[in-house]
């Protein structure tokens, strides 16, 4: 971090209150940390010879575990396992290999967080500091800070909510940089591990618990709300991040004549927000599900047979081949989603798109879908060949973007990334929707196909009573021959 060692003893503007139920848990945890931690009677932080490196200053869950039991006098490892989890859960121990905060009784290699990082600082941390901190991992090109996709998935999000300032917060990542580059290395890759253990705490892996939600009810009962939230890189916020209605006054001083503006003006905009009626929803969510009814295994017995429930797997191997059931062919009709979804699909749409002699189009999304899921090393390379075989002058295969998504793509290509083309293939895919699509259902290679895959019931499955009677007796006899081999042997 930039000022991580500048202010390791850091103190809010506006720390809670010293016996609040939060900061007691914290004490308790930072005082088993501390103790942990110590050089005579804690657990031996040393490091590790790795086959290329070094790995410095970590601990294994094994040796954790042990000093649990042994210090506060625990008889049961699961009960020691659970404390230490419920530590590492609120970020002052974390898996340096890993972004889930729990801890595992074996050799996997654990650090401690630098109590600048601790919650106990009371931090929160606002948007622009985690895009700050993404933007900087997309700078470092090591494989160690390379993003995973669910951070990817941010980064592009918040990309597109501060693009008015995305070049302030490039321009903080980018000093940022500069300043952990003068570090000493084991230094920088311990600091690099701790910054991303504080973003797992407050952007936790989806489907983990963010442990620094706080329930809307003990908000309302706090004695002092106005505290004032520190940003991490020293970034102010300019907008509002906290509903008047929900920031009560401080108890010694009225409310101002600015207060109840502010409180006027929040309501007037809760106001005017867009609500949709529940009778809307709920058409929309029944309309949905009557849509998607005959696809549901569960509701609808699929044919030939139910995998799910049984282990015959026929019916998955007529979902994946290259011949569609009618059932699937009329799925593609549902959405433009659907039909790409569906090999098939894509590729009769492909063959129409061909067909009108806008191929393109189709050929530049499925493009970016695949530089999304290339290795990062990969994309800058075949960033450039998209743009030189789609968007560059005189390109063999030029597509139509409004001005506003040409200059995106073309600013976003000076530092390519996995999500450089997002804004050209919205309005590609826009696009095909809106006029490609239709048309395409509309075609006669669609209907003449929808019409192909229609079997008739009486063709399908069915035995006459000569059949079912010649296989009984078959059967029969098979049994009663191997009964014969088996008692003569």
């Amino acid at each position: 971090m930039a000022q991580a060692s500048q202010e390791q003893g850091a103190v809010g503007t506006a720390d809670p209150e010293e016996d609040s139920p939060n900061m007691i848990v914290y004490r308790k945890i930072e005082d088993i940390v501390t103790r942990i931690q110590d050089e005579t009677e804690g657990v031996p932080i040393r490091t590790v010879k790795s086959f290329m490196s070094k790995i410095p200053s970590v601990v294994t869950g094994t040796d954790i575990v042990q000093w649990l039991m042994k210090n506060l006098s625990i008889e049961d490892p699961a009960e020691a396992l659970h404390i230490g989890s419920l530590i590492a859960a609120q970020g002052y121990i974390f898996p340096i290999s890993d972004h889930v905060l729990t801890l595992k009784d074996d050799g996997t290699f654990y650090r401690f967080q630098a109590p600048y990082f601790w919650p106990s600082n009371c931090w929160e941390p606002e948007n622009t500091d985690y895009a700050i901190y993404l933007c900087k991992r997309t700078m470092q090109n090591k494989t160690r800070l390379e993003l995973a996709d669910y951070e990817a998935e941010n980064l592009a999000r918040l990309q597109r909510a501060f693009a008015r300032k995305w070049e302030f917060i490039f321009m903080q990542a980018e000093a940022q940089v500069k300043i952990d580059r003068k570090k000493d290395k084991t230094e920088r890759k311990i600091l690099d591990s701790q910054e991303r253990a504080f973003w797992d705490v407050h952007r936790p892996v989806p489907g983990c618990v963010n442990t620094t939600e706080m329930d809307i009810r003990k908000c309302r009962r706090m004695k002092n709300p106005q505290r004032v939230k520190k940003s991490v890189y020293g970034v102010a916020e300019d907008t509002q991040t906290q509903s008047p209605v929900h920031t009560q006054s401080q108890q010694s001083r009225k409310d101002t004549k600015e207060d109840v503006e502010k409180e006027i003006l929040f309501l007037n905009t809760q106001l005017d927000r867009h609500c949709m009626k529940m009778s809307k929803v709920a058409e929309t969510l029944m309309s949905y599900t009557e849509q998607y009814l005959e696809y549901d295994p569960f509701v609808c017995t699929p044919e030939p047979s139910n995998p799910w429930v049984g282990d015959d797997c026929t019916f998955w191997e007529l979902e994946a081949s290259k011949d569609p059931s009618q059932q699937r062919v009329r799925k593609w009709g549902f959405s433009l989603e659907e039909a790409l979804k569906d090999p098939v699909g894509q590729d009769q749409f492909l063959k129409f798109l061909e067909s009108e002699f806008s191929s393109e189009n189709l050929r530049f999304w499925l493009a970016v879908q695949d530089l999304k899921r290339r290795p990062l090393q990969d994309v800058p390379a075949r960033a450039q060949e998209i743009w030189q075989e789609f968007l560059a002058e005189g390109a063999p295969s030029s597509i139509n973007l409004d001005s506003h998504s040409f200059e995106r793509t073309s600013q976003n290509l000076k530092d390519p990334g996995r999500y450089s083309f997002e804004d050209a293939q919205d309005h590609i895919y826009k696009l095909m929707k809106s006029d490609s699509y239709t048309r395409f259902l509309r075609s006669s290679a669609y209907q003449d196909l929808l019409l192909a895959r229609k079997k008739p019931e009486s063709e399908q499955g069915r035995r006459t009573s000569l059949e079912k009677f010649t296989r009984s007796v078959g059967k029969s006899l098979t049994g009663k021959r191997l009964t014969g081999l088996m008692q003569s042997s």
